[in-house]
């Protein structure tokens, strides 16, 4: 089957996002500029730049979507460690055009990180930060994407004693658990570095408990022997069905299919069990994405590849295809 060109993007494109639907494609540029695309009939395959503004002097690293019931919004991490939330809005009669929100700027530390969860209750936002500290904010007036309120900060250690100094860190990643946002079941989302810090890196389940205000580590997704390893990435499967969570997490040593239990034992922790590791990559695993259903996960680094794995009914895993670049 030909390739077919979906949309034509920039030269200087560092990194690009999907939203929800995926009708539209939002693309960061080594200049500091967000594009965004757009199919002029719904049922095209055909994107076209509809948008273009100026969010930063210097490259966008990273584009999140906000979620769709928050309008179209996307944060951008640029390389200086800044984070900024642009929304598109129209002002009186005037056409549709994006509008920063809030922007975020630390000159002690750089944010990495940022991910989207919705609670029982509001908007959360998780950024990870490169002195190792997790910041979750909330957004205090769901028509107002500026405001927003610190909730917790705290690293990414079990034990409080193991609070670190300031590490030194190259990358973070933060992935929601996608399905638990009911009324009955508790906000939750899993966090790993890669830091020169073994109690820092390694992936762990954080869950907010709402008796007590606070965010609990519940689970730590590393064999006893890899728990000081480097985390490149991490994502959380959607959950049909299934009577336990299914997490990836991607090291030097591979890609390793965590599932974990939805019952805690007597400390409030949950059992987890490494289901499969899978290994094909030459390098290091930058993105992982899942399909709607969990069962088959999109994977790439920096050999170029993407890969596609797949489970069966039985929990057993295999590569499905491999994807080249394509020629300019």
């Amino acid at each position: 089957m030909a390739a077919k060109s979906m949309a034509t993007l920039d030269s200087g494109t560092t990194c690009s996002s999907w939203n929800y639907s995926g009708h539209r494609l939002a693309a960061g540029s080594i200049d500091g500029t967000l594009s965004v695309y757009d199919s002029p009939v719904p049922s095209s395959s055909s994107f076209t730049r509809s948008s273009k503004v100026r969010v930063s002097e210097s490259s966008i690293v990273k584009i999140v979507w906000l979620p769709s019931e928050y309008g179209d919004a996307v944060a951008c991490i640029c390389e200086d460690g800044s984070l900024s939330i642009w929304e598109e809005v129209s002002e009186d009669t005037h056409a549709l055009e994006w509008k920063l929100c809030k922007s975020m700027m630390n000159k002690s530390t750089q944010v990495l990180d940022v991910q989207f969860g919705v609670s029982r209750k509001s908007l959360k936002m998780v950024a990870a930060y490169s002195d190792g500290f997790l910041r979750v904010f909330e957004l205090l007036n769901p028509l107002e994407l500026k405001n927003w309120q610190l909730q917790a900060e705290f690293q990414n250690v079990i034990d409080s004693l193991s609070a670190l100094g300031k590490p030194s860190t190259l990358s973070a990643s933060v992935s929601w658990n996608p399905m638990r946002s009911g009324e009955q079941e508790p906000t939750c989302f899993v966090l790993a570095f890669n830091s020169d810090s073994p109690h820092l890196n390694s992936s762990k389940i954080w869950e907010f408990d709402e008796a007590h205000n606070r965010w609990l580590a519940v689970a730590e997704l590393a064999s006893p022997e890899d728990k000081g390893d480097p985390v490149y990435a991490v994502s959380w499967a959607p959950n049909i069905g299934r009577p336990y969570e299914v997490v990836a997490v991607a090291t030097h040593k591979g890609i390793g299919i965590w599932q974990v239990g939805l019952a805690p034992d007597l400390e409030g922790r949950l059992p987890v069990k490494k289901a499969a590791s899978l290994s094909g990559h030459q390098g290091e695993v930058w993105e992982m994405e899942w399909d709607m259903s969990g069962m088959t996960l999109a994977t790439t680094g920096s050999d170029g590849m993407v890969r596609l794995w797949q489970s069966n009914l039985n929990g057993e895993w295999h590569e499905q295809a491999m994807l080249e670049p394509v020629p300019s």
